[in-house]
């Protein structure tokens, strides 16, 4: 099997997480789902263990390349801070809703499993440094606490976007946080 395979059956597994949830993950529903010949996935991936552990790692990699902070606009000021929450919310529950999907499934159902759950929530902390460096950047002060309620206003926004009210207008509630956390 080329390298081309496996990543046919994880970014199926991501998208039948993102759809069905994690119970509904099997070696077959992956196969089904990316058209692969009944086994594939298990060639790869010998146990649901493993292929959990390759569908968390294949997540926090296709989001590594997606926000990568090198090729992403260079935030220097409250109206950047604002357009760029916007356009990663928008993304997160738009072009990549499955992914996102999947990641809050697998977030819950690994909690309490310190082996695949240590690697989300090193991509969390991650992403958290890098927001955590903008928000110091544009001059907003005490950037830990103030990270930390964006990010919890962001994933509240996600999760009202992806279950309740799709077209939910993001902006308002993304400007009125950024702007009072900066004091304008």
């Amino acid at each position: 099997m080329a390298s081309g395979t496996r990543e046919r059956a994880l970014d199926a597994a991501v998208e039948v997480l993102g759809a069905d949830g994690v119970r509904a993950l099997s070696h077959a529903r992956v196969d089904r789902r990316a058209g692969l010949p009944p086994g594939s996935t298990s060639n790869w991936f010998r146990t649901r263990r493993a292929l959990l552990a390759g569908v968390v790692d294949r997540i926090a990699e296709q989001e590594r390349a997606d926000f990568d902070p090198g090729a992403l606009p260079a935030i220097t000021g409250v109206d950047a801070l604002v357009d760029g929450l916007c356009a990663m919310t928008e993304a997160q529950s738009g072009p990549f809703a499955a992914r996102t999907r999947a990641r809050y499934a697998l977030f819950l159902e690994l909690s309490g499993d310190p082996e695949l759950g240590e690697p989300l929530r090193e991509q969390r902390r991650a992403f958290e440094q890098w927001t955590e460096r903008i928000v110091a950047a544009v001059g907003i002060a005490d950037p830990v606490p103030a990270t930390r309620a964006l990010m919890a206003l962001g994933d509240g926004l996600l999760l009202h976007r992806l279950t309740v009210d799709p077209g939910l207008d993001l902006r308002p509630a993304i400007e009125r946080a950024v702007r009072a956390l900066a004091g304008s």
